[in-house]
């Protein structure tokens, strides 16, 4: 968002600069901060930055997280269910689908295989772009549609590099298994997205979220958090070992495309 909106110059003897008069230009202010989906902010940051009291910022975010507005997290403040439900935030989205899809239509050709590109959205991925042929009708995802990130190859990779908080705070409520190979509790989670982690960000998930299907999966992540995730998707017998170094390389040109982009808040991105 492009805020119109500055708090007031008029001053008070006593209080300084006074605030703005109404609560929506109060909210205005809060949330013209939230400029990309993956943005964080904590509550010291947005009391400096809106220059409200910290008392009167609080309360605000108070009442945005219960509507859904925002979401409060151990990292602090990001959008909500509801914010990121409004069609101005899928400029992202598009430029994103945008930089990755020859990069994906190429992967799916050398690996004759289904390609994903997800998001993290709350404690689900959301599917981006499926590319794939003949073999995407056996796989049971679709474009639009979500899937909970803790059994996925997609979820694990993006949710290895959040804190341990924040993935509890996502993750908790939705760990009942899917599948017989499902994780179903959060000390394993944790143990998964650690070893995540030891293979450079790399994600397998065997049978986790539909039976006898599989992925590798890996993660395009920025400054502020993972930006969104791309998988390889076969039958759980596959050697996905074996093409992991070619979703390596595709989210490397994606990453590299994405820094080219000629928009002023383009992603930044890094690898593994």
């Amino acid at each position: 968002m492009t805020s119109a909106l500055r708090p007031s110059a008029r001053t008070t003897e006593a209080d300084g600069p006074a605030l703005p008069p109404s609560m929506m230009e109060r909210v205005t202010l809060i949330m013209d901060l939230f400029e990309r989906p993956q943005t964080r902010l904590t509550l010291e940051a947005i009391s400096r930055r809106t220059q409200l009291p910290r008392s009167t910022t609080h309360r605000i975010l108070d009442q945005l997280v219960r509507l859904d507005w925002l979401r409060h997290t151990a990292a602090g403040y990001t959008l909500g269910a509801r914010a990121l439900g409004l069609g101005g935030r899928e400029i992202d989205h598009s430029a994103l689908r945008a930089a990755a899809a020859p990069h994906l239509l190429d992967l799916a050709v050398r690996t004759r295989m289904v390609v994903h590109l997800a998001v993290l959205d709350g404690p689900e991925i959301y599917y981006l772009d499926k590319i794939g042929g003949r073999a995407a009708f056996d796989i049971p995802s679709k474009v639009g549609g979500r899937a909970v990130a803790h059994c996925t190859g997609l979820g694990k990779a993006m949710l290895a590099w959040l804190s341990a908080e924040e993935v509890e705070d996502r993750c908790a409520q939705v760990m009942e298994p899917r599948t017989p190979q499902s994780i179903g509790r959060l000390d394993q989670l944790h143990r998964e997205l650690g070893l995540v982690r030891r293979r450079n960000g790399l994600a397998i998930e065997r049978g986790e979220c539909f039976p006898h299907i599989g992925c590798v999966g890996l993660a395009l992540r920025g400054p502020e958090g993972p930006v969104a995730a791309i998988s390889v998707v076969g039958d759980d017998g596959s050697a996905l070992e074996l093409v992991a170094p070619l979703v390596v390389n595709v989210v490397r040109a994606v990453s590299e495309e994405l820094l080219r982009t000629p928009r002023p808040d383009r992603h930044e991105v890094l690898v593994g």
